[in-house]
């Protein structure tokens, strides 16, 4: 998502940045970080990208049926939280971690990062999004689209269509208008790269970045300041005063912006530019050497149920990867999943993953 925030996004971040409104999903998180010591055999930790949120009630759920207080440790960005968890892993932060996605999924696998466990309701999961069937090193927990957002009030005002593809982004009209993220460092800006190599192949997607470059594109660290400091359409751009109307972000941040907007918007202010979607899955962990590795299988478990899956959505703005779980209306009307997103096989991504980013930086940052 992950991917998110969801990053991821998504998620709590999302939701802050656009309305800096508190939610009930982060008072929960907060109080379980105040209430839990530093371990123990009734706490579980979970290690997590700056996106994790659950809704205060399922959470106390959880902990009611389980027997284990969670206890929220969040390490940044996606990608700066998975490179953090390798470097640790002899000594690990917590005993879950959650969201790696399909875009360091090899990185984290590679490094020996979690042992096998098979969640209970793996069986639910659809199939497109398992992976790794002879060992149950991860659990996926959902799944998104990174894609490029408009703001619908910036392309009406200028009587400019919006983009619908990567091949409208390096055209003049679009120039000086397209910030995206690090993809070094942050997950949607890998993903967006990964999108770019899926499309072009292995010969076009430097080419294509050389002309991204060449049409004015901005490369922030991360999704925050890219989606709530750089772009227009959101709600905390706008209080920024931000100037560019195209974001690297995900087709689930509309739904958002109208959600947790007060007052809520009568249209959704801003679009998707559904031919730049590339499909992300986040994955959960039990992680190598953890201290309490029952308690880290019980919340494995616990973000397979329904419970868990359906109250995902509205708080990660991602999609469920159950097939028991139910997607709310706001995100069929608003953020519906791209029909036709890039994909890439993990396999490929493990093969050139490094060498595709190494060479984007000396493409695009020098």
């Amino acid at each position: 998502m992950s991917i998110t925030k969801k990053s991821t996004v998504r998620s709590a971040a999302l939701a802050v940045g656009l309305g800096l409104v508190a939610l009930p999903a982060l008072s929960a998180c907060g109080s379980s970080d105040a209430d839990s010591g530093s371990g123990g055999s009734k706490t579980v930790t979970l290690v997590s990208h700056d996106s994790w949120a659950v809704s205060k009630s399922v959470l106390a759920a959880f902990e009611k049926q389980s027997g284990y207080k969670v206890r929220v440790l969040e390490d940044g960005d996606a990608g700066q939280a998975v490179n953090k968890a390798i470097l640790t892993k002899d000594n690990p932060q917590g005993d879950v971690f959650f969201g790696v996605d399909n875009t360091l999924l090899s990185r984290a696998l590679d490094n020996g990062l979690f042992q096998s466990y098979e969640a209970k309701g793996s069986d639910l999961v659809m199939p497109e999004y398992r992976v790794d069937q002879d060992r149950h090193r991860v659990t996926p927990v959902d799944t998104g689209d990174i894609c490029v957002n408009y703001d619908k009030a910036y392309f009406s005002k200028h009587k400019l269509n919006p983009p619908t593809s990567f091949d409208d982004l390096i055209k003049p009209e679009y120039k000086n208008l397209l910030v995206t993220e690090n993809a070094s460092a942050s997950s949607p800006g890998l993903g967006f790269l990964l999108g770019t190599a899926a499309k072009y192949g292995d010969d076009g997607w430097q080419d294509y970045w050389k002309k991204l470059k060449a049409n004015g594109v901005k490369v922030v660290d991360g999704w925050e300041q890219a989606y709530n400091e750089e772009f227009s359409g959101s709600a905390g751009g706008k209080k920024a005063k931000a100037d560019r109307p195209l974001v690297v972000s995900y087709a689930s941040s509309p739904p958002a912006e109208v959600i947790y907007a007060d007052p809520k918007p009568t249209t959704v202010p801003t679009g998707v530019a559904t031919g730049t979607c590339f499909r992300q899955v986040e994955y959960a962990g039990l992680l190598s050497n953890a201290e309490n590795a029952e308690g880290g299988k019980a919340l494995l478990d616990f973000m397979l149920t329904k419970t868990f899956q359906d109250d995902m959505p509205l708080n990660m703005f991602v999609y469920p990867v159950s097939e028991a779980a139910q997607v709310p209306p706001e995100f069929v009307k608003y953020g519906p999943q791209a029909k036709d997103p890039e994909t890439l096989d993990p396999a490929k991504i493990a093969d050139n993953r490094d060498d595709w980013v190494k060479s984007w930086t000396s493409l695009v940052l020098k």
